[in-house]
This record gives structure tokens, C-alpha cells and sequence, in this order.
């Protein structure tokens, strides 16, 4: 999201879970003031050769069905947001691969919590899992959103996610919304956490230098922090997020496998009823 161009690219299946992304998605690029970029991906080139309109029906065919569902993704947004720049591309393919694709250069991929792969998209994690791990910019997965005067929520690390803190400062600041930094300190189920004042200290040294950066980056935007410990750190995070706008959380590595992406990001994505923001920088 720190790139200065690119457009918001919203993932349109025509399902309900799509439709609700491609509305988030476009007032999202309205309130930063870019362009919106909807991409239907049809899957029939993979199933069969017989893409064309059916002997005397007018409108038939599957290459004209998907381009269909491409243009009612465009009416949606323009529909949201009248007036919104918004272009449309059809791919034929596979929903991941594609869209990963074209993430590049762009300021976010918004996809919807079910969808994009019909019968070959099987659960969440499906595409939006696999996304997570190879797309190019950040990605929002867009569930019900149940606060949607909350804060947005940045889970950070050790290593203070510096791409998740900025990620949130910009949402927060856009959205005029309060910022909550939570760090969570893992303590195994059935220990209790023993350690020296040192690593405490670490600990809050994470949240200062958050908060120092938070400042830095969005100074408008208030802050707080929350320093959590569990024995499950995606289900602390989870709690922490319950009246959260968004959470935005980190990913490790490439790939699609769920150690690639992080275990926590894996869990995040399952398990969070609102709208979630994955951190992405190339891919």
C-alpha cells in the first residue's frame, strides 16, 4: 500500500462473497484516490474447447457467460462508488495463479472470503490462502464487516512486521480510525511463562518501537498498544480483533504451504470473522 501508483484489484466470480469485495474494494480505492481494477477469471478453457455461443442463441456460450460476469463485477463497483474510475480484464485460468499475476505493481488485491474458484476453489484458505503466500501487494480478504467504526488492529511480531505496521497506519489514517498495535508473547499450554526482566523487557521494546513508527509513518492517527500472552497467538490476536475494522497481520516466505506463510497469518485467515489485511511485498 506505500506505492504511489497501481489500483485496487478486486477478484469478481459473480457470488455474493465476490460482489461484497468488489463494494469494499471500490470504496476503498475511492477513498484513496486511485483507480479500480476488476478481474473475472474464467475457469471453462480448462474444461473444454467449446467456448462459443450455441448455434442460433443469441448471447450464448461460455466465453460470452464469463464475460457477463466480468461486466456485472464492473456494475457493482461503479454501482458502490458512481463516477469511480474502474477497468475490467478477462483471464482464463486458474484464479491464484492469475491474479498473483497481476498484483504486481498494483496497491492491493481485494478477494471475497469464499468464491474465485467455483467448484475448484474449495475452502477460505482455497485462493485467498495460496494469494497470501504469492501475490506481489498487500491482500485484503473481505468477510462481513461486523465494526465498522472499530479500529484497525496490527498484529506484530519480533520483528516489529514493519510492512503490517505501515500496512494499518495507512488504513487507519484513511479511514480516520484508531490504531491497535498487539504483540503477543507465546506461552506453551500448561507452562507458565518464566523468563528474566530481559525478555519482558523485549517485549515492550517491540510495542515502543511500534509505536514509535506508527507515529512516524501516520502521526494523526491515535495509537495504543496491547502486550498479550498465550499459548495460542493467533487465538490472542483473534480476541484482541474481535470489534476490529480490520486486522492486519504479516506472512513469511513464498509458496502455499501453511509453514511458508506463517502459521499465524494461516489461522488469522480461517478463523477471523471480519475483513482480514495480509501484508505482501513482492512476491
Amino acid at each position: 500500500m506505500a506505492q504511489d501508483a497501481g489500483s485496487i484489484v478486486a477478484g469478481f466470480d459473480g457470488s455474493e462473497e465476490a460482489a461484497a469485495a468488489v463494494r469494499w474494494a471500490a470504496r476503498h480505492a475511492h477513498a484513496i484516490g486511485c483507480a479500480m481494477h476488476v478481474v473475472h477469471c474464467s475457469l471453462w478453457p480448462l474444461l473444454t474447447r467449446h467456448l462459443g455461443p450455441v448455434p442460433g442463441v443469441s448471447g450464448s456460450g461460455l466465453e460470452q457467460s464469463a464475460r457477463s460476469i466480468l461486466e456485472d463485477g464492473v456494475a457493482v463497483a461503479t454501482a458502490e462508488v458512481p463516477g469511480l474510475q474502474v477497468r475490467s480484464t478477462l483471464l482464463h485460468g486458474l484464479p491464484a495463479q492469475l491474479l498473483a499475476e497481476i498484483s504486481a505493481g498494483e496497491r492491493m488485491l481485494v478477494v471475497g472470503s469464499r468464491g474465485l474458484g467455483g467448484f475448484l476453489g474449495l475452502l477460505v484458505g482455497s485462493v485467498s490462502l495460496e494469494l497470501a503466500a504469492t501475490a506481489a501487494c498487500p491482500v485484503a480478504v473481505i468477510r462481513e464487516e461486523h465494526h465498522p467504526a472499530g479500529p484497525v488492529v496490527a498484529a506484530v511480531d519480533d520483528s516489529g512486521s514493519p510492512a503490517a505496521l505501515d500496512d494499518a497506519c495507512a488504513l487507519a489514517a484513511v479511514w480516520h480510525a484508531p490504531l491497535k498495535v498487539v504483540h503477543v508473547r507465546h506461552q506453551p499450554a500448561g507452562y507458565r511463562l518464566l523468563e528474566g526482566q530481559d525478555a519482558a523487557a523485549g517485549a515492550q521494546a517491540v510495542l515502543a518501537s511500534a509505536l514509535n513508527r506508527a507515529a512516524a509513518v501516520a502521526p494523526a492517527v491515535r495509537v495504543e498498544t496491547e502486550l498479550l500472552t498465550d499459548s495460542s497467538v493467533p487465538n490472542a490476536l483473534l480476541k484482541a480483533a474481535e470489534s476490529a475494522r480490520m486486522i492486519v497481520v504479516g506472512t513469511q516466505g513464498r509458496g502455499v504451504l501453511r509453514a511458508t506463510i506463517g502459521s499465524t497469518a494461516h489461522a488469522v485467515l480461517h478463523h477471523a470473522r471480519g475483513p482480514v489485511l495480509v501484508s505482501r511485498r513482492g512476491g
